[in-house]
């Protein structure tokens, strides 16, 4: 039974063309970046071929909705509390073929790291190297993640979670791509810069439609 059960999530994601923002407890704002999933969705579909839904989703970690994302992002500032049932959806959601970005909005890190550790108590984070695939295509990033909003003048990482060798989680840390994703205007990057940032997303998004 538990295999069928797996196969049918592998068939949802497959079919998906959807992406979803994670509405999460303890405090945080997981609001923060409003314009940023549908800009990435934007600029993916007009440069990487994909057909996703123009409007992302929101779903919580404990929902059985989650398991209708291929990708789920999650973002904010501060607090994060995920329940023990919020822990049992989401190990499940991940290890039957589901995938979540955390980017680190600033302020998150010491809280999402604790809950990070009760997904995968057995498992470490490890940072991934600069020829990872996730920094070599459709674009080509040869020094890894890049840095897009300064805040602790620290350098940007990403780092991993794996489960039987397939990157299932992907934490990235003081590079803050989703305020690269978000309008012009909103912080007032340098359109070259909000470029770098799209095109990062776009890996991340070809590395899970792809892979």
């Amino acid at each position: 039974m538990k295999k069928l059960v797996f196969l049918l999530f592998v068939i949802t994601f497959s079919n998906a063309q959807e992406i979803a923002l994670l509405k999460y407890n303890g405090g945080g704002d997981w609001y923060a970046n409003p314009t940023s999933l549908p800009n990435l969705i934007n600029f993916c579909n007009a440069t990487i071929g994909t057909k996703i839904n123009a409007k992302p989703a929101t779903v919580s970690p404990g929902s059985s909705d989650i398991f209708s994302y291929p990708f789920v992002h999650m973002t904010g500032h501060g607090n994060v509390v995920f329940n023990d049932q919020e822990v049992k959806q989401l190990r499940n959601y991940l290890t039957s073929g589901g995938f979540l970005h955390i980017d680190d909005n600033f302020g998150m890190d010491q809280y999402i790291k604790r809950e990070i550790k009760k997904l995968f108590p057995e498992t470490d984070l490890v940072e991934l190297p600069s020829n990872h695939v996730l920094f070599q295509k459709p674009f080509s990033f040869p020094n890894g993640i890049p840095k897009i909003h300064e805040h602790d003048n620290q350098k940007p990482q990403a780092f991993g979670i794996f489960v039987k060798n397939r990157l299932v989680l992907l934490y990235t840390y003081e590079t803050d791509l989703g305020d690269g994703w978000e309008d012009r205007e909103v912080h007032n990057n340098p359109e070259e810069v909000r470029q770098i940032a799209l095109k990062m997303g776009a890996n991340i998004i070809d590395y899970i439609f792809n892979n």
